[in-house]
Formats: C-alpha cells, sequence, structure tokens
C-alpha cells in the first residue's frame, strides 16, 4: 500500500482546520489549473508534493516549495480550479502507519 494517501491525510487535514483562520485568499482565486502552475513554479518555486480525491469529485493539491511556502489547490470536475489557501511555513511530517479503516 503507498504511503502517499497517509502523508496527504497527515498534511492536509491540520492545514484544512487552521489554515481558514490565518491563510485564506480575500478573494477566492480561480482559472485554468496550468496557468496557476505556469505561475507559481517560476515565481514562488512551488509544485505538488501531494493530491487526492475529496468525496465531491474535487482534486486537492498542495504546492510547495523548498523554502516553505505552499498552496493549497482545488480543481472541480467541471475544470475550475481555485486557490483555497495559500501561507508559509510548512513542513514535512514523519509518516506512521497505524489500522486501516
Amino acid at each position: 500500500m503507498s504511503k502517499i494517501p497517509g502523508v496527504i491525510i497527515a498534511f492536509a487535514i491540520p492545514l484544512f482546520v487552521l489554515a481558514p483562520a490565518f491563510a485564506q485568499p480575500a478573494h477566492p482565486v480561480c482559472r485554468d489549473r496550468a496557468k496557476f502552475l505556469n505561475t507559481l513554479s517560476p515565481i514562488h518555486s512551488e509544485s505538488p508534493v501531494a493530491m487526492g480525491l475529496a468525496t465531491d469529485g474535487s482534486v486537492v493539491e498542495i504546492l510547495a516549495s523548498k523554502t516553505g511556502s505552499w498552496t493549497i489547490l482545488v480543481t472541480w470536475p467541471d475544470g475550475r480550479s481555485c486557490v483555497v489557501a495559500v501561507g508559509e511555513g510548512r513542513e514535512a511530517l514523519k509518516t506512521t502507519t497505524g489500522p486501516t479503516a
């Protein structure tokens, strides 16, 4: 079994709980996903580090840089992509194994 789902859960849950309090953009910015990637990569040196499929069919991606900046991008089934949170101070967590659900 891949460690990626555990990493996504371990990293994304704290971000989704805490991000709205301090890292939510004033107005969600939505556009084509490729344009976000083309902007975030050269300007902020951010690239995808984790992704997962949400229950509503959207794809949640975490983009991050080696310097600690991060962006959470959501792409809905209709093709619309929006930045839902941004921040600094990303830290990779050690994955742990536990009982499967």
